[in-house]
């Protein structure tokens, strides 16, 4: 199993622990208030939707992921999303350890 197939199912794990936002009004609103401490965003996400949350991601100093697909984000966390954010940084540390391997 490769390391971004762990990370994937770490995704499910954060989703079960509730430690997952799903959904762009809801990412962007947690970017804001400084929950978010990690923002997956789908490779193949729309243009407009990349820039607003690289912009909004940069300019409230939160990390950015850009790994995964739709697809692959989707099926990991069980519902159809494009962008999701993880709230707990002890998630967020095995995660980005686990993509930079």
């Amino acid at each position: 199993m490769t390391n971004a197939q762990r990370a994937l199912q770490l995704l499910g794990l954060v989703r079960r622990a509730g430690k997952l936002i799903t959904g762009e009004t809801f990412v962007l609103a947690a970017i804001r208030n400084g929950s978010a401490k990690l923002v997956l965003l789908a490779s193949d996400a729309g243009s407009s939707s990349q820039k607003q949350f690289r912009d909004k991601a940069a300019s409230y100093e939160v990390a950015l992921n850009e790994t995964f697909t739709k697809d692959q984000l989707s099926t990991a966390i069980g519902s159809a999303r494009t962008v999701i954010a993880i709230t707990d940084p002890g998630f967020v540390r095995k995660l980005q350890q686990l993509l930079a391997d």
